[in-house]
């Protein structure tokens, strides 16, 4: 096949689609259904001929041989057989019928001239005589010969004295055209029903192998590859297209195509999960697992293993001084200075932020030290070479071991963050490693900074509800709000957490949490007392915050909540480092209508200069004083004191702590205006 041709013919494949083959197939179905029907049409007549045209002659042979039978019991002569014959084909046009006799009768009765001759010279004629079995012939496809022997039987022998039963008297020799040939109705309509569903049945088997081949296999072998992606979670796998149906090797093309490009972000994805997009450095994640995984190892082969923190000091002040790209900059360059410092095995993450963690695997604590300090000082003798310049920068760096400084994941990070707010506190620029009883117990501080992070985190924080009751009707005129976090089935006191929500800067989160969820609350509380105010206990770091307190008005309205049914506590803590700020924040809210109570009042020295000061609405007076009131006449009348004069100044008073039935009757007897204790009700979620 020359160039040219493959050339056409790979072109054509090329532009073969589903509709294009529909109608090749259909061509060629017709294809072979018209040559199946010239090629049956050819077996059936030939059947026709050689099944109808024996059964046919042998009838016309039997008609003949009976009429010659009946003349010549009647006793006949020559001429009398001659006229029957002649009689006989002329019954039959285009028939011609001849008699010859065997040997026997001929000469029993006589010769007939050239009939010797004949036979001899027709060897199909002399074969039946001597054979005795009927022959079918076909001279020409237009003609049939038929030779039928006629054999001696018991009547025949009274007039052939000379023959024997079963011997070959003659043959009757028909010749007539095929067109003479008359096929039954029935049979006709038998064998084209036959012939049709058998070409039918061709014609669908070939359509059924092609589309085959050339739709479902295809087909087949690309949903073969999607249960094999689907099953494994191999992206590798690809599709084999049709080479012949544009659609399919389309469909198969862009399927691979698909694989490929979720392959490409699959394998993107899986490098950001591990990897800091900034620095290449592992991120948190990937740190973790590598932690675990040395754990598990150190415990196996009983050794140790370093962990190393680094935070760079000020690193705000470059963001903010030359812009967040100069910080990324340093933040590249040292990561590069830490990798070269390293060895091999060693693994090296950026934690988030300013802040990298580094495993230092089968060594200890010594040698960990060894290799903090020696980046402390390459870092120390760093410069950065900017687009903006020279820039230098430091960090401080915390050292903890393992098993020394902890023996699972939680505490060796838990460790790392102590030491390093040790470094941090003590001039920030060092090394620092766990070596006291203090940084033992800074450590569970920070385990259950950990606890309250995972809390806020997982929305377990919860705002409960304690009423405070008026002391003279027992009516319920406000609710406290207090934090507690939900851990399982236990609920947990604020007291157990707030100091250290304190200690390590969380206050203010804790406080925003109850200030929302507190007022989520506020429609079921108003559904059963319509006049119920809110009292909201801040942290003392919440006031250091002025823009929060003074967008506390706007959230309220988000909230539908209003401003006069709050009321925010403050103690001397908040007001004593600035007492002017305070003053200026308490009256900024007054403005808005929220009001103002003073929180654990007599707890201090400084509570009644407060009174002068502040423009506050509530004194809640402190707890340890109302506890013993009814057995302690010192507490009653330090009560009934701050009372009188809380009421001269226009303020309305709550006591805290009221434990029992007697306390609260002190009170109505003092004149407290309100109270609020388990007495009243515990702290609990609305109902």
């Amino acid at each position: 096949m020359s160039t040219k041709s493959q050339g056409i013919i790979s072109d054509a494949i090329a532009r073969l689609t589903l509709g294009k083959l529909m109608i090749l197939l259909s061509a060629v179905s017709l294809a072979i259904a018209l040559a199946l029907i010239l090629l049956m049409s050819e077996i059936m007549r030939d059947r026709a001929v050689h099944e109808l045209a024996r059964d046919e002659a042998r009838n016309i042979s039997r008609m003949a041989f009976q009429s010659l039978y009946s003349v010549m019991r009647k006793g006949w002569n020559k001429q009398d057989i001659n006229e029957v014959i002649a009689r006989l084909n002329s019954a039959q046009p285009g028939s011609v019928i001849r008699v010859f006799r065997g040997r026997i009768v001929a000469r029993e009765f006589g010769e007939i001239p050239d009939e010797q001759t004949i036979i001899g010279g027709d060897p199909a004629l002399a074969g039946v005589l001597g054979s005795g079995q009927e022959t079918l012939l076909f001279p020409d496809r237009a003609t049939i010969r038929y030779l039928y022997p006629i054999v001696a039987e018991t009547e025949c022998l009274s007039c052939h004295k000379q023959s024997s039963l079963g011997e070959v008297q003659g043959v009757i020799d028909i010749v007539y055209p095929i067109t003479n040939l008359k096929i039954s109705f029935d049979y006709m309509i038998r064998t084209l029903i036959g012939y049709t569903l058998l070409i039918m049945g061709l014609v669908l088997l070939v359509l059924y192998l092609k589309l085959r081949h050339l739709v479902v296999m295809p087909i087949a072998s690309l949903v073969g590859i999607m249960r094999q992606v689907t099953d494994e979670m191999n992206l590798d796998h690809r599709v084999s297209g049709s080479k012949w149906i544009v659609e399919l090797r389309l469909l198969a093309e862009y399927f691979n195509h698909l694989l490929a490009t979720v392959q490409d972000y699959n394998t993107r994805l899986e490098e950001l999960s591990v990897r800091d997009p900034l620095t290449g450095l592992y991120n948190r994640r990937k740190f973790q697992e590598f932690m675990r995984y040395e754990i598990i190892r150190a415990t196996r082969h009983k050794h140790g293993f370093s962990v190393i923190m680094i935070d760079l000091d000020n690193f705000k002040y470059i963001n903010d001084t030359f812009g967040h790209p100069i910080g990324d900059m340093v933040l590249k360059e040292l990561s590069a200075m830490l990798t070269e410092g390293l060895r091999q095995g060693d693994v090296l993450a950026r934690m988030g932020g300013d802040e990298f963690a580094i495993i230092l695997p089968e060594t200890p604590a010594q040698n960990g030290l060894q290799v903090a300090s020696k980046l402390h000082q390459a870092l120390a003798g760093k410069v950065f070479e900017l687009p903006v310049g020279n820039v230098t920068s430091t960090a401080s760096f915390s050292m903890v071991s393992f098993p020394e400084d902890g023996k699972t994941e939680e505490e060796i990070c838990t460790a790392m963050d102590v030491v390093l707010y040790k470094a941090k506190t003590r001039g920030k620029n060092q090394v620092m490693t766990a070596e006291s009883e203090e940084d033992r117990s800074m450590m569970a501080i920070f385990k259950q900074g950990d606890f309250l992070r995972k809390a806020l985190r997982e929305d377990r924080i919860e705002a409960f509800l304690q009423p405070i009751i008026e002391v003279s009707s027992g009516a319920v005129i406000a609710f406290e709000v207090l934090v507690r976090i939900r851990e399982g089935e236990t609920i947990i006191p604020a007291g157990e957490f707030v100091e250290v929500a304190e200690e390590l800067g969380m206050a203010k989160e804790l406080d925003r949490e109850v200030f929302r969820k507190g007022l989520a609350h506020y429609a079921k509380v108003t559904a059963r007392h319509p006049r119920a105010k809110l009292f909201f206990n801040l942290f003392p770091h919440s006031f250091d915050d002025i823009e929060w307190v003074r967008g506390i008005p706007d959230m309220l309205k988000g909230a539908s909540v209003p401003c006069e049914n709050i009321v925010l506590e403050i103690t001397e803590r908040e007001a004593l480092p600035n007492l002017t700020q305070v003053r200026a924040m308490i009256e900024e809210l007054r403005e808005h209508r929220i009001a103002v109570a003073l929180d654990d009042f007599g707890s201090g020295f400084s509570s009644f200069l407060y009174l002068k000061f502040l423009s506050i609405d509530y004194v809640k007076i402190e707890g340890s004083f109302v506890r013993q009131i009814a057995i302690d006449a010192r507490d009653r009348v330090i009560v009934e004191q701050i009372n009188a004069m809380a009421h001269k100044f226009g303020l309305k008073t709550i006591a805290e702590f009221v434990e029992d039935e007697i306390t609260a009757k002190t009170l109505a007897e003092i004149g407290v205006d309100y109270a609020q204790g388990y007495y009243y009700g515990r702290p609990a979620l609305p109902g």
